[in-house]
């Protein structure tokens, strides 16, 4: 994998485009964290599954919102929200002591 930093792709964009050609991911580092991952999408990859399933992980793992999920996965709203429900992974998130409170507003 190749790695550049923010500097190295200001002053060269297209060596990150050359490298993705060339079947090489890149690892963008702002001040040595990792800032982006640029992932080629080469011949025998098929890109929505891959988006897809990129998207259900991330969100499960509560690092980006239904939406972005969405917008990642090429997919609406609605549709995002129900492929979640097949693999298994809530939609709906509580903090503790949540669903206490909302199951408190029925029972009165």
């Amino acid at each position: 994998m190749h790695t550049l930093s923010t500097d190295d792709l200001a002053r060269q964009p297209m060596r990150l485009l050359d490298e993705a050609v060339r079947g090489q991911p890149s690892l963008v580092l702002r001040d040595g964290e990792p800032l982006l991952l640029a992932i080629p999408m080469g011949a025998g990859l098929d890109a929505a599954e891959v988006r897809l399933e990129l998207a259900a992980r991330l969100y499960d793992r509560g690092q980006i919102s239904l939406g972005l999920a969405a917008r990642l996965a090429g997919m609406n709203y609605v549709d995002m929200f129900e492929e979640l429900g097949c693999r298994g992974i809530a939609t709906l998130r509580l903090a503790p002591g949540e669903l206490d409170r909302e199951l408190a507003v029925f029972a009165d």
